[in-house]
């Protein structure tokens, strides 16, 4: 059919009548047919918490692994006992699951998840009608650093044990991630000194008002702990001055500053180039198919070249065992810690690439020991570069996933313990998720 007749068809057609144009006189609401709300009608919903969790939702998962490990220290944290006052306690297994979740989940905020245990359906489902307030769950957290780690090495000692996964081959890397001070919190010495003879004046007047009537005593306290809480931060910061100025070797002449928010950070150079308070989280992960993290640590230093003779040492302590292979980049390749971890750990890190005017790499040097030059000799064969390539689909991933998915793209606690808790606990939270994956796999 041509264009000329489609058109002719097209004005042959009838056309519906419009309907009668309504003249609107006054309010336009009157007369409109509309559906309005009614929330005063009942309903009645008859399910269970259980019934609104699918069976295979990942919380459900996470219960079961964590019912399998051993919380008597959590346990034996508790208070109410017998006839002893006060209220009942929360079952610790219940504030475990949840913030496990919530980091699986990527919520890394104590007030969020409180929120979320109202709102959301998994959340619900774990604290079962029990009440779970913000302040228990960010007291849990900052509490139990040590025993996250702890559960954590639980679940890859039963790896270990069961053949699912080994530690002959590992690899580590590090993340700098952000920590809980602003950039103008950095104080030198001379500064921190005027602000601790201004906060110790600060606390003898709150003290001083502490018979004042018009303070409520939940005032009176709060006055009274916020300042020595703040005299406390600026002390701490005086006794990490020496310890900053230690890492100043290469610019002697510039003053250390310490943080009077968090005195533990360190300004660090970011992923991005940027320049800010961090902490440098490190993460030992097995290379075979169970890829757990096996080992943890936390410090303040801005470099890589020290930090893999502590993990090595700290997967002896958790496992004694230490790895056969050590998988690393070349920031951690000092001649130092190749010398310290042989004979024991055979290490895996590039040659660093010569600059025009240099020697290559791969050439032995005259001071070169008998470990160092069988590193040069090692990383230039084709074995050793093809092991290698195992560390980037480990450790580097491990470090992308707590970042993007995971919420550790910052430390929202203060100090470098707390720190240590908090990467614990996204150890603990992605091996459960590496068991819970092995598991299904398996069935």
């Amino acid at each position: 059919m041509t264009k000329a007749k489609q058109q002719e068809l097209l004005r042959s057609k009838p056309h519906a009548k419009p309907g009668p144009e309504v003249e609107l006189v006054g309010d336009p609401r009157v007369g409109a047919r509309i559906k309005r709300v009614e929330r005063g009608q009942r309903e009645l919903i008859g399910r269970t918490l259980d019934e609104l969790l699918p069976r295979e939702h990942l919380a459900r998962d996470v219960w079961r692994v964590i019912e399998r490990l051993d919380l008597s220290a959590l346990y034996a944290r508790i208070q109410a006992r017998g006839s002893n006052a006060g209220a009942s306690a929360v079952d610790p297994r219940i504030t475990l699951c949840l913030w496990v979740y919530a980091m699986l989940d990527g919520e890394g905020s104590s007030h969020e998840v409180s929120r979320l245990c109202e709102s959301d359906a998994a959340y619900r489902w774990m604290r079962g009608g029990v009440s779970v307030r913000q302040r228990h769950l960010s007291n849990f957290r900052a509490r139990s650093g040590e025993l996250f780690l702890e559960l954590s090495t639980q679940i890859v000692a039963v790896l270990l044990k069961l053949g699912l996964c080994d530690l002959v081959r590992v690899a580590q890397d590090g993340t700098r991630v952000r920590a809980s001070a602003g950039a103008a919190s950095f104080r030198r010495e001379e500064t921190l000194l005027k602000l601790r003879d201004e906060a110790k004046a600060h606390l003898e007047k709150v003290l001083e008002d502490a018979d004042d009537p018009s303070l409520t005593r939940v005032r009176r306290a709060a006055r009274e702990r916020g300042a020595r809480e703040k005299l406390e931060r600026i002390e701490a910061a005086l006794r990490e001055l020496p310890k900053a100025a230690a890492t100043k070797k290469k610019e002697p002449a510039k003053e250390p500053r310490v943080s009077t928010t968090d005195p533990e950070a360190r300004v660090m150079k970011m992923g991005d180039g940027g320049f800010r308070p961090a902490y440098n989280v490190q993460f030992a992960t097995t290379c075979d198919d169970a890829r757990v993290i096996a080992g943890v640590t936390v410090t303040n230093s801005g470099t890589d070249n020290a930090e893999a003779v502590p993990m090595v040492a700290e997967l002896d302590r958790r496992y004694d065992l230490k790895p056969a292979e050590l998988l690393v980049d070349g920031g951690y390749a000092g001649h130092d810690t190749l010398e310290k971890l042989a004979p024991d750990t055979v290490v895996y890190a590039p040659l660093k690439k010569a600059r025009p005017d240099q020697r290559p790499q791969a050439e032995p040097r005259s001071t070169d020991s008998d470990v160092v030059a069988e590193w040069r000799r090692r990383m230039q064969t084709d074995d050793a570069k093809e092991t290698y390539k195992e560390r980037a689909a480990t450790a580097e991933t491990v470090n992308a996933d707590a970042k993007t998915h995971r919420a550790l793209d910052h430390v929202p606690i203060r100090g470098l313990h707390k720190a240590l808790g908090l990467a614990g606990l996204f150890a603990l939270s992605y091996n459960i998720l590496r068991v819970v994956s092995l598991a299904h796999r398996g069935a």
